[in-house]
C-alpha cells in the first residue's frame, strides 16, 4: 500500500531549498483565502488556504502569458498578410491608372515603356500627346462590349477609374464612356491634321 504524502506543513519550503526568495499573496489572494477558510467553518486563511491561492495565481499567471502569446503570434500573421500584397497596392493608383511604381514594374515585367497619362487642356496639347490620349480613349472606351463601369455596390471599377489618370471624368454609364472614346477620335483626327502640315 502506498505511503500518504506528508502535509506541506511538515515538508520544507520548496522556495527556500532552491535558494529563492519567498513570494507573498497579493491582497486580493488573501481576502479569496480567507473566503476560503471562513467557507470551511475556520476564522483564519490556514496554510492550505494559501497554497490554494498561490496555485491559483500560477495558472491565471500561464493562461495570461499563453494568451499574449497566442496573440503575438495572431498579430504577426495579420501584419504580414498586407505586407505581400502591399507592393502591389503601391503599384495602383487608387484613384485609376497606375503610379510610378506600377509603371516601373510593368516595364520590368513586359519590357514596355508606359507613361502618365495625358491631362492637358486640348489647346496645350502637343501632336503627340493628342495621339496618345486618342488612342488611350478610344481602345478603352470605343470598343463594341464594354466592361462593368460600376461593381455590385455601385463603386466604380478599375477600368472605369482610368479615366481619372487621363483627366477625364469617370464614366459609370455606357453613354458617358462613350463620350470619352467620341473625344478620342476628335484628338486622333487632330492628330492626322497636325501630321499633313
Amino acid at each position: 500500500m502506498a505511503r500518504s504524502p506528508r502535509p506541506p506543513w511538515k515538508r520544507p519550503n520548496p522556495r527556500k531549498r532552491a535558494g529563492k526568495a519567498s513570494t507573498h499573496l497579493s491582497p486580493a489572494q488573501k481576502s479569496a483565502a480567507k473566503a476560503s477558510a471562513r467557507r470551511a467553518g475556520r476564522r483564519y486563511p490556514n496554510l492550505v488556504d494559501n497554497m490554494r491561492m498561490a496555485s491559483k495565481a500560477k495558472k491565471t499567471t500561464r493562461k495570461r502569458t499563453a494568451n499574449r502569446k497566442s496573440k503575438r503570434r495572431s498579430t504577426a500573421a495579420t501584419k504580414k498578410t498586407p505586407r505581400k500584397h502591399s507592393a502591389k497596392a503601391r503599384e495602383k493608383d487608387p484613384k485609376g491608372g497606375l503610379t510610378a511604381a506600377g509603371r516601373k514594374a510593368f516595364a520590368g515585367k513586359e519590357g514596355s515603356h508606359l507613361k502618365p497619362g495625358v491631362r492637358k487642356r486640348v489647346s496645350e496639347m502637343t501632336a503627340q500627346d493628342m495621339r496618345r490620349k486618342g488612342s488611350w480613349a478610344v481602345r478603352f472606351y470605343g470598343r463594341k462590349k464594354l466592361p462593368p463601369l460600376v461593381d455590385s455596390r455601385g463603386q466604380p471599377t478599375r477600368h472605369a477609374l482610368s479615366a481619372h489618370a487621363w483627366g477625364e471624368p469617370v464614366p459609370k454609364t455606357a453613354a458617358a464612356a462613350r463620350r470619352i472614346a467620341a473625344k478620342g477620335k476628335r484628338l486622333l483626327e487632330r492628330y492626322r491634321n497636325e501630321k499633313k502640315r
